[in-house]
């Protein structure tokens, strides 16, 4: 069984660049009346104590939403996200972090629907009690890498599949774009927002190699660093490709990303990267 949690990064500069393109995709999608769906391969727990031990030990969230947390005249998808983030801690203290799912949750309505994937044992139960039984919702405890292909193309013909493993098995870099692939080959108009960690930079570069040779269309990579590339062990920057994005996304992070660099990079290492990997 994995061993990863993400209760020790909730709330991290990686969350905040993950989430803020995620309520941006979502409130694109409710634009238009028509139901869609949401797919969550990797839900995690869902909702994260940052009073808690394992947040309290790494502290990520500090320079992640905690400095955020209490700013003034944010970019306008920066302030989308925290204004989200506040609304899960109503007495004004920041102590709780909504994963991906509860995001998803609270944005949709009534006719739209949630496919959530969650194969470790522990958060699984932690997602289903988060949830407090939404019947908008589908809760698998299964490998979503292997059973999102099914759902495609969903009833609503309209979706976003978000796509966010730990990486912990070093397979996960090769299999995303293989996962995407037979998705879009099945649902082509569907909208994909993949999460990438850099660690080893070599690793993206050839991701966005595959990308760029794939027979995708319109595909932007958006990037946020804390700190310059580096061999040694531990993530310095992360990223977000989104496949089918918002037309209004990439000017929105042409803003956010250079505010987002300079506000939670570390030693003045902060640094960011938006590209086109294929045009539509």
């Amino acid at each position: 069984m994995l061993s990863y949690r993400h209760s020790f990064h909730a709330g991290n500069f990686a969350d905040v660049l993950k989430h803020s393109v995620l309520i941006h995709i979502l409130e694109h999608l409710k634009k238009k009346q028509k139901p869609f769906c949401y797919v969550d391969t990797h839900a995690g727990a869902g909702r994260y104590s940052l009073t808690a031990e394992h947040a309290e030990k790494t502290q990520e969230y500090v320079q992640g939403i905690g400095a955020l947390w209490q700013a003034n005249n944010l970019p306008p998808v920066i302030d989308a996200y925290v204004n989200v983030i506040k609304e899960f801690n109503s007495q004004g203290d920041l102590n709780d972090y909504p994963g991906s799912p509860l995001i998803a949750s609270h944005l949709l309505r009534r006719q739209d629907r949630l496919f959530l994937y969650e194969l470790h044992s522990t958060d699984i139960k932690l997602l289903e009690t988060a949830l407090q039984k939404d019947k908008r919702v589908q809760l698998y405890h299964e490998d979503g890498f292997k059973h999102c292909i099914g759902l495609m193309p969903p009833v609503q013909r309209r979706g976003l599949v978000f796509i966010d493993p730990s990486y912990e098995v070093k397979a996960d870099y090769e299999q995303v774009l293989e996962i995407i692939l037979q998705l879009y080959k099945r649902f082509a108009t569907g909208t994909y927002a993949l999460w990438y960690p850099v660690v080893e930079r070599s690793r993206i570069n050839e991701i966005e190699k595959k990308i760029q040779a794939s027979q995708l269309n319109n595909v932007q990579l958006f990037e946020l660093g804390q700190l310059a590339d580096s061999r040694e062990h531990g993530m310095t920057a992360s990223g977000m490709i989104v496949i089918n994005p918002p037309w209004t996304l990439n000017k929105e992070m042409q803003q956010a990303l250079p505010y987002l660099a300079e506000q939670l990079g570390i030693a003045n290492q902060g640094n960011y990267r938006i590209k086109q990997l294929k045009d539509e």
